[in-house]
């Protein structure tokens, strides 16, 4: 009885053992329902705190339901024109991805049998079918109104996506399976002297460093922005601000949500393009055109028009973003066998199999193909953080993806191509000298004339150590000639 009991009986194999397909359905479906509840809750609050509310609780839960098709990157219509909001709350759009990400992780590692539309499929399909009660709510007149079919296609697409990632990454790994390809084959597809051997994991891990240096680059750029809106600004952001408790309230809970927008913007102004703020407008280190803005927290770190003087300081970001890369890169093209040997000869004549260094070509080939997709993931975050505000001239908010990527890709090959060729010749070159006792006796007459050793050059400061005591030796020698005691003497 007792083994019976401590059995967990939905682990068994067979009918019990098997997870049933409403259960999977209605994961994704709660799934749904926290995401929507993060977005509804305040806003719900807010309505209820707010003395003269212009609509009623149907109007709240439009609105909720808006920003959270927004989050998921699903155009919205806003007023009686019908002006286009495209514009996505990024950090909404977070959420909701890691939310799917755990919830298809979580359904896909359980063990046992499946229906065939269960797992990770039944998950989708739940949080589909909530976006669709979401968006039909939000189709009818109102403030914002949604479409059904681009709104609906949107987070189907997203969620799919994110889902998929999910599973793949619950997926057992089989010891016996054949191993997966890598995730940039072309690399090892190049010719010896351009191959770099392994190096896809030291390509991601490049990329992954240079995109989390542009972000808090751009995050030191609107931290800056707020503060001296609050020192130098005449506190442009908290007049704006200064509107009642439920409007304070809404507009820092909307600027929270759009903080990882304005740090991608930040991104983009540290690149060099900048970003726009209408038509006709840019926001760039070398100079701002504005004209006039929304009345909004945000939009009131924007610098002043003009040019840029001074905010040309923002361009050392960058800069400094691709160091890390480029001693990432310069680290993996020594390669296992080179750092075990970076003591002895330089690798150089390596033809970048093995274990051994990549040659130099190969190494600039890493650090190329890690740039290109920097500035890929740049242009497509700068992508998605921009939009339409309204339609005519807020039709065109956020980054240029076309001028944005370029720039990363260019900056990132600038400081990491010399940075990463430094770093391997650096490891590669006999650095290593042995110590020399302080009290070192050369011995005087015909060995004081013999040369340095050729360990003795690796360094500058022993160098010249030697050669002060080299000097003092034969200083020594020729005044002991001189006085008739030297090794030729006759006594």
């Amino acid at each position: 009885m007792t083994q019976l009991m401590g059995r967990p009986i939905l682990e068994l194999p067979g009918e019990l053992g098997g997870r049933p397909l409403p259960a999977d359905l209605l994961a994704g479906v709660r799934t749904a329902l926290v995401g929507l509840a993060v977005v509804g809750v305040p806003v719900l609050g807010l309505w209820v705190a707010t003395p003269y509310a212009d609509d009623g609780a149907t109007g709240a839960t439009r609105l909720a339901g808006a920003l959270w098709l927004l989050g998921h990157g699903a155009p919205v219509l806003r007023g009686d024109v019908g002006a286009p909001l495209t514009v996505t709350p990024l950090l909404l759009g977070v959420l909701a991805v890691a939310q799917l990400y755990r919830a298809a992780a979580g359904v896909a590692s359980r063990r046992g049998p499946r229906p065939p539309w269960g797992g990770p499929v039944a998950v989708w399909a739940g949080y589909c079918a909530v976006a669709v009660a979401v968006v039909l709510h939000c189709a009818g007149a109102g403030l914002f109104r949604a479409r059904v079919l681009p709104d609906v296609l949107v987070v189907g697409l997203l969620a799919g996506l994110a889902t998929a990632a999910g599973a793949r990454s619950a997926r057992p790994v089989d010891p016996g399976a054949p191993p997966r390809h890598p995730v940039w084959p072309l690399l090892d597809r190049l010719p010896a002297p351009l191959r770099p051997s392994g190096g896809a994991a030291a390509v991601r891990d490049a990329v992954l460093a240079a995109g989390a240096g542009l972000v808090a680059a751009g995050g030191v750029l609107v931290a800056v922005a707020a503060v001296l809106d609050a020192a130098a600004g005449g506190g442009r952001g908290m007049a704006v601000l200064g509107r009642g408790p439920a409007a304070l309230v809404g507009l820092l809970l909307l600027g929270v949500v759009l903080l990882p927008n304005a740090v991608l913007w930040g991104v983009a102004y540290a690149l060099g393009p900048g970003f726009a703020v209408g038509s006709g407008t840019v926001v760039a280190p070398g100079g701002t055109v504005l004209g006039p803005v929304p009345e909004f927290p945000m939009f009131a770190l924007l610098p002043a028009e003009g040019p840029g003087g001074w905010r040309l300081a923002a361009l050392l970001l960058p800069v400094l973003a691709g160091v890390v890369p480029a001693v990432l890169l310069g680290r993996a093209a020594i390669g296992p066998r080179g750092a075990a040997e970076a003591g002895g000869e330089t690798g150089d004549d390596d033809d970048g199999d093995g274990d051994g260094p990549w040659p130099p070509a190969a190494t600039v080939v890493a650090v190329l193909a890690a740039a290109l997709l920097t500035g890929a993931a740049v242009a497509a975050a700068g992508w998605l953080s921009g939009g339409a505000l309204a339609g005519g001239r807020m039709a065109r908010l956020g980054p240029v993806p076309w001028w944005t990527g370029p720039a990363a890709a260019g900056w990132f090959a600038l400081v990491a191509v010399p940075g990463a060729l430094l770093v391997r010749h650096r490891a590669l070159c006999p650095a290593t000298v042995p110590e020399v006792d302080e009290d070192l006796d050369l011995e005087v007459g015909e060995d004081a004339d013999e040369e340095v050793p050729p360990a003795v050059r690796a360094r500058p400061a022993e160098r010249l150590r030697r050669g002060v005591l080299l000097l003092r030796a034969r200083a020594y020698a020729a005044v002991l000639r001189l006085g008739g005691r030297g090794p030729g003497s006759a006594g």
